[in-house]
């Protein structure tokens, strides 16, 4: 078994999905693995990760939209505030969401579906430059 882990810099525009597929696919290249597990893990908690359609940019919208009137700025439940009234709903948001994804390796390629991407979850409404391991292991 062989194992490959590579430190991404994924740059977001503000608060949204940033699609990096390819980024991921890139290092499993590297890997030089057949069949084996591609981990990514994301190194902050105000962000998240997803595997969502790639093709209606509405899907990454409508999932943002949502996530807004799920957990709102300015709830006077929050008493973390120094950091700016979108931080701590965008803790909320990443724990409610995943920090981690496992993807299957398939003939040296990621086993995603036809419309299926990765996903950097941005919470915050700056843009922010961040973090995400990719571990691949296998044969």
């Amino acid at each position: 078994m062989s194992q490959h882990a590579e430190t991404l810099r994924v740059h977001s525009q503000g608060a949204g999905l940033t699609d990096f597929t390819g980024q991921v696919e890139a290092v499993v290249e590297q890997a030089g693995v057949d069949v084996g597990l591609a981990t990514v893990f994301v190194q902050h908690t105000s962000a998240s990760l997803t595997i969502q359609e790639n093709a209606d940019p509405d899907v990454q919208r409508d999932l943002v939209a949502f996530f807004r009137r799920l957990v709102p700025e300015g709830d006077p439940l929050y008493r973390h505030v120094d950091e700016g009234p979108d931080d701590m709903p965008a803790h909320v948001k990443a724990a409610l969401t995943a920090t981690s994804l496992g993807i299957p390796i398939v003939g040296g390629r990621l086993a995603l579906g036809t419309w299926q991407g990765i996903y950097l979850f941005e919470h915050r409404r700056r843009a922010h430059t961040r973090q995400v391991v990719v571990h691949v292991s296998g044969a």
